[in-house]
């Protein structure tokens, strides 16, 4: 049975609200089918550079957890291996197809493997300032990840001294994992923004990437460690990549026009309205 706890004082897990018509769309169409001066230097951008007056429009931003915003510690491989799963496939969909004693079994090994990974856990360089940039700004931000709200809730409470993220979606939430989109269009419509307004960051261009651009979202593939990606075509193909958070800052600002939500500027207007009244 699925843990659907809800974090006190945090809204972690919500369920989908269907009247957003940008949403449904898009989840209808999915089910068919360095320094801060040299970052842009190694930011690579897969539209071609934009005027100012015609930037694309930012409203919010939803980062992937496990080597996004954390440091990756988790040995995926030796997690399949103590799960009893194959080197290839999804392996949350390969257990999901066992009998139930033989998943028991598995999730019990990566609970393990995902324990461990709490007490290694460190927040990834660039965070608290990339951070603090989106809030300065009114930008909201919000978490989709494959890991368990456990892991959530500590990263919260001992790594971020920052608001927290909201929404803040883990597997146990009531929303299949990337890479559906199916989350992340459940926070476009919880901030009241077109998906085409909301960047999707993560390490993992299968998941986040795909994510992203079934959504319809701009897509960015954090890649710290240097790998190949000039082979990444279609649903994994990323707008743009960036070898930290920094770059990620650097990116944003340059090349988007990062405005807070529209609905978010009219609820705190009509609250002045109020107030002045």
């Amino acid at each position: 049975m699925l843990n659907r706890t809800i974090h006190s004082g945090i809204r972690l897990c919500h369920k989908l609200l269907p009247s957003h018509p940008v949403a449904s769309t898009h989840l209808a169409a999915a089910a068919v089918g360095r320094s801060p001066d040299r970052a842009m230097q190694s930011a690579r951008v897969a539209e071609a550079p934009q005027a100012a007056a015609a930037r694309r429009k930012v409203r919010g931003v939803v980062f992937d957890m496990d080597g996004t915003l954390t440091v990756p510690v988790i040995d995926f491989q030796y997690m399949r291996q103590r799960a009893g799963v194959g080197p290839t496939g999804d392996i949350l969909d390969i257990i999901s197809s066992w009998p139930p004693e033989e998943q028991q079994r598995a999730h019990q090994a990566i609970q393990e493997v995902e324990e461990q990974a709490l007490r290694d856990m460190q927040a990834m360089p660039g965070l608290v300032e990339l951070c603090s940039h989106l809030d300065e700004l009114g930008i909201p931000r919000g978490l989709i990840t494959r890991n368990v709200l456990r892991s959530v809730h500590y990263f919260h409470e001992h790594h971020l001294l920052l608001p927290p993220f909201l929404p803040a979606i883990s597997r146990e939430c009531q929303f299949p994992y990337k890479p559906s989109p199916a989350a992340l269009l459940h926070i476009c419509d919880t901030w009241k923004i077109a998906p085409e307004e909301c960047v999707m960051v993560g390490d993992s261009a299968k998941d986040d990437v795909v994510c992203g651009n079934r959504a319809g979202a701009v897509t960015v593939l954090l890649n710290t460690e240097g790998r190949p990606t000039d082979d990444l075509t279609g649903e994994c193909k990323p707008t743009a990549v960036v070898a930290s958070l920094t770059e990620l800052l650097v990116l944003l600002r340059e090349q988007f026009e990062l405005l807070p939500p529209a609905g978010l500027q009219e609820h705190e207007q009509q609250e002045m309205q109020q107030q002045s009244g």
